[in-house]
């Protein structure tokens, strides 16, 4: 193996490539996000990792605006995520002058994957150490949408995903409880499934929804925890309903 993993562009005689399977696991070693598109809401959640008690936690930012319509949040390496990120901005507003209309979600997350792929195959470089989830409401028809990006350069689009640390066990919760409901429902959703990895309750979890009317919204701290407050009672009144001797005995 270790004659195969020295450069990006050289596959191992089994076919793989080393050096984007080691970018895959910097993605899952990576902080915890999750994606859910609602009928009227596309939300993003990640985990928040505890700040110093003298840094600026307004500083520490894992979702970030691509555009008005477009926001992008990320698993993996920061400083991979800010080179992309600036370029995918870019990107937004050549295309708004050259084009004189907004970019499309599928058009930007090609450029991403255009970008990330071509990372895997030019000497002398290495592969983006991240996975992107890319949120967004296409221009023309007012549609949400959801994609995801990882390092090989392969997109696709989603109801709902999780990618970074834990993500099969959160991409398992999605898919058990996944419904297309209303801007609230998916917050909870959101919350709900990284509650399934985050330890420490609301106070280490990001989230921003982002509407066709009011663009991307990040959610206080206080409103994080009555939503993570709502969903513990929820769930001690299941626990309590379990608990109960059934009616009639």
């Amino acid at each position: 193996m270790a004659r195969y993993d020295r450069a990006i562009t050289v596959f191992s005689p089994d076919g793989h490539l080393f050096q984007v399977e080691y970018a895959l696991e910097a993605v899952r070693k990576g902080n915890a996000a999750v994606g859910v598109r609602g009928t009227d809401a596309v939300v993003l959640g990640v985990e928040k990792k505890s700040t110093a008690k003298l840094q600026d936690s307004r500083s520490v930012r894992k979702i970030v605006n691509l555009d008005q319509h477009i926001a992008l949040a990320c698993a993996g390496l920061k400083a991979d995520a800010r080179v992309l990120i600036n370029r995918a901005r870019i990107e937004c507003q050549s295309h708004r002058l050259t084009v004189e209309d907004p970019v499309t979600v599928e058009y930007i997350t090609r450029y991403i994957a255009g970008l990330q792929q071509k990372y895997t195959q030019s000497g002398g470089v290495r592969p983006f150490g991240l996975s992107t989830l890319i949120i967004g409401f296409d221009p023309y028809t007012g549609a949400p949408s959801l994609y995801q990006t990882d390092p090989s350069g392969t997109f696709s689009a989603w109801k709902a995903n999780a990618t970074g640390r834990n993500s099969n066990s959160i991409r398992e919760f999605l898919e058990k409880n996944y419904k297309e409901t209303t801007e609230q429902e998916t917050v909870k959703l959101a919350i709900r499934a990284l509650l399934e990895v985050v330890e420490s309750g609301g106070k280490n979890i990001e989230i921003a929804v982002m509407t066709r009317e009011h663009g991307l919204r990040q959610l206080e701290e206080a409103e994080i925890d009555a939503i993570v407050a709502e969903i513990e009672a929820e769930k001690a009144a299941a626990e309590a309903a379990k608990k109960a001797p059934p009616k009639g005995t």
